[in-house]
């Protein structure tokens, strides 16, 4: 019997995927628990609208993503903070304070997880940081700290 998933199930495929399961399988635990639904005509049209419109939807964010990117290429986040001998900063520059100033400096809202910072910036000096903004679309910010 071939069934519509309506969510993940272990061993047979994932939400929204056309399978072929066995009858009692189907009728006696997929069914009833609400993780399939008999393909028909009908459910079959429903399962290619909502495909479509997630494609839809994935290509609208994709878009706005490189949008994005493009627009972060060009900003340059300024920071002042303390330092001592040698250029060396008292504490360090974090993820949290680069979105906070990347946000107050020029309006571009970002999640700091999204910062692929692998330590804290802790010398005065410009570096480049790597924004991943969406599966596929990598921005770079550039961070200018200075005393």
């Amino acid at each position: 019997m071939k069934v519509i998933l309506t969510e993940d199930v272990n061993g047979l495929g994932k939400k929204g995927e056309l399978v072929k399961a066995s009858d009692g399988y189907a009728r006696n635990f997929l069914f009833p628990k609400k993780k399939a639904m008999e393909a028909t005509k009908g459910n079959l049209k429903a399962l290619e609208t909502r495909n479509e419109t997630e494609k839809k939807k994935k290509d609208r964010e994709l878009e706005a993503a490189k949008e994005l990117a493009v627009r972060i290429e060009n900003v340059i986040v300024n920071i002042k903070a303390k330092a001592g001998e040698g250029g060396k900063l008292f504490g360090s520059v974090t993820s949290k304070e680069v979105v906070l100033k990347l946000k107050e400096q020029h309006n571009i809202k970002i999640d700091k997880r999204k910062l692929n910072m692998s330590e804290h910036i802790k010398e005065i000096g410009s570096k480049i940081i790597d924004v991943k903004i969406y599966p596929g679309v990598i921005g770079k910010i550039r961070v200018c700290v200075s005393e």
